[in-house]
C-alpha cells in the first residue's frame, strides 16, 4: 500500500463546498481506528463541483498535512467523495443463462455486464455499480447467488453516474496536491456507510446529507440502496437568507448562523436576542433571535418538502419502516429533527459517525460523516475485494471511457 506507516492506512477525503476533510484510519484486527484528521475551508468548489483547481488544490494540500501531522505518516492516496447536481442515478437489471447449472463468479460478472449494458451520454461516467439483489429461476432477495444451482441468473442494479468533467477535476485537483485517488465514491454512498446501522437498511431507510452546496439522498430498502439524488440546495443558502435577512456580510451572517441559528420558531424564546454587524463600518445592531428562526425556518422548510417530493417520486415512500436519518455540517441546525418530523411524519434522528475506535469523539460529529464514510468504504474494499490502494488509476479509466466514445461515434 502506498500510505507510509503500516500497510493497513485508508484515506477518505471529503471535497466540500464549504470544506476539505481527510481522515486517516487504520484497519486493525479489533475493527477501524481514526488515527488523523485535517479540514481546511473549501474556496474552490461550487454546489460540490470544482470551479478553481488552485484554490481546491491548496485545501486539500492543507488539510492532508494537518491530517498526516497528527497521524504521523505520509498520505500518498486517497478515496475522494464525490457530489453535486450532475450525479444520476438509476435501477437496471440484467439476465443471463447460467452455463453449468451452478452460478460461478464469473456468471455474477456476466449479469452485471449485462445489467450495466445500457446507453450512457457521451459526457457521463459510471462511478458505481451497486447489486441490490440476484434472482435465480423465480427464487427473488439471493444477496449471495455463488455455488446456488438454476438455468437463469438475474440481477437487479443501482447505477450512479456523473459528469466525466467533474470526475476529472476531483482526480486532477488531487493529483495536483501529491497523492493518487483510489477511487472515487459517491458521498451519500460513504455517509450512509458511516451513520446507518445493517438494521435500519434492512428495514428501509431514507438518508438525507445537508451539506453546504448540496442535500444528498440515499434510500435503502431489504439492505440494498434503491435510489439516490442530489439537490443544489444546502446549507450556504441559509447563511445567504441570513446575510440578505439581516443585512449582514456573509462571513458574518455564518458565524450567526452556528452560533445563534435554530430551524423552529417555537423553540426561541421572545426576549432572546443577538448582535448583528452592519455592512460598511455602520454600528451593530441588536435583533430578536426569533427573526433569525423566522428567516431560517422557511427555507429548511423548502429543502425537505423538495426532500420529500423526491421521495415519494422515487416510489419507495412506503418502505422506508424506519424513519430518516439526517447528517451532515448543516443538520447540527437546533430543531432540524423535530422541523424534519412535522414534514417527513416520520421518525427522524441526527447521524453521527459510528462503529469506530481510536480519535472517536473527535470526529463524533454530523459534519465528519462523510469522510468517516469514506474511510470505512475503503476498508471495506480491502477486507472483501482484497483492494489494493493505487490498484485503480481512476484518471486512466476515465480516459479509456473517453476513447470508446471516439471509437464509438468517430
Amino acid at each position: 500500500m502506498s500510505n507510509r506507516r503500516g500497510d493497513n492506512l485508508i484515506v477518505g477525503l471529503d471535497i466540500g463546498t464549504t470544506k476539505i476533510c481527510a481522515i486517516i484510519g487504520n484497519l486493525t484486527e479489533d475493527g477501524l481506528d481514526i488515527v488523523g484528521i485535517g479540514t481546511s475551508p473549501s474556496k474552490g468548489l461550487r454546489k460540490g463541483m470544482v470551479i478553481n483547481i488552485d484554490g481546491t488544490v491548496e485545501a486539500i494540500q492543507k488539510s492532508i498535512r494537518e491530517a498526516e501531522l497528527m497521524a504521523g505518516c505520509e498520505i500518498k492516496s486517497v478515496f475522494a467523495g464525490i457530489a453535486g447536481g450532475h450525479i444520476k442515478g438509476f435501477n437496471s437489471q440484467g439476465v443471463i443463462a447460467i452455463k453449468n447449472r451452478e452460478v460461478t463468479s464469473d456468471d455474477v460478472r456476466r449479469v452485471i455486464d449485462a445489467a450495466k449494458a445500457i446507453a450512457i451520454p457521451m459526457d457521463r461516467e459510471v462511478i458505481h455499480i451497486l447489486p441490490q439483489e440476484f434472482i435465480i429461476d423465480d427464487q427473488d432477495g439471493i444477496k449471495e447467488p455463488l455455488g446456488m444451482s438454476g438455468v437463469r441468473l438475474e440481477a437487479k442494479v443501482h447505477i450512479v453516474t456523473g459528469a466525466i468533467a467533474s470526475a476529472q477535476n476531483i482526480v486532477k485537483s488531487c493529483q495536483r496536491a501529491g497523492c493518487d485517488v483510489a477511487d472515487i465514491v459517491l458521498e451519500q454512498l460513504a455517509s450512509a456507510e458511516a451513520v446507518l446501522s445493517p438494521d435500519e437498511k434492512e428495514l428501509g431507510v431514507a438518508m438525507i446529507d445537508i451539506g453546504g452546496g448540496t442535500t444528498d439522498i440515499a434510500i435503502f430498502v431489504d439492505g440494498a440502496i434503491k435510489h439516490t439524488a442530489v439537490l443544489s440546495l444546502g446549507g450556504n443558502h441559509l447563511t445567504n437568507d441570513i446575510a440578505v435577512g439581516l443585512r449582514t456580510p456573509v462571513g458574518e451572517a455564518e458565524k450567526i448562523k452556528q452560533q445563534y441559528g435554530c430551524c423552529l420558531t417555537s423553540m426561541v424564546g421572545k426576549d432572546e436576542t443577538i448582535e448583528v454587524p452592519s455592512v460598511g463600518g455602520r454600528e451593530p445592531r441588536i435583533l430578536s433571535r426569533q427573526l433569525l428562526a423566522e428567516i431560517l425556518e422557511p427555507r429548511v422548510e423548502e429543502i425537505f418538502t423538495l426532500v420529500n417530493r423526491e421521495i415519494v417520486r422515487s416510489g419507495f415512500a412506503d418502505l422506508i419502516a424506519s424513519g430518516v436519518v439526517i447528517t451532515g455540517g448543516t443538520c447540527i441546525l437546533p430543531g432540524m429533527p423535530e422541523l424534519a418530523e412535522q414534514v417527513f411524519n416520520l421518525p427522524v434522528r441526527r447521524g453521527l459517525p459510528r462503529d469506530i475506535g481510536g480519535l472517536s469523539d473527535v470526529v463524533n460529529s454530523p459534519i465528519y460523516a462523510t469522510g468517516v464514510g469514506l474511510v470505512k468504504y475503503g476498508s471495506k474494499n480491502l477486507q472483501t475485494r482484497n483492494f489494493s490502494i493505487g490498484q485503480e488509476n481512476v484518471f486512466d479509466k476515465i480516459i479509456r471511457r473517453m476513447k470508446e466514445w471516439f471509437g464509438e461515434f468517430f
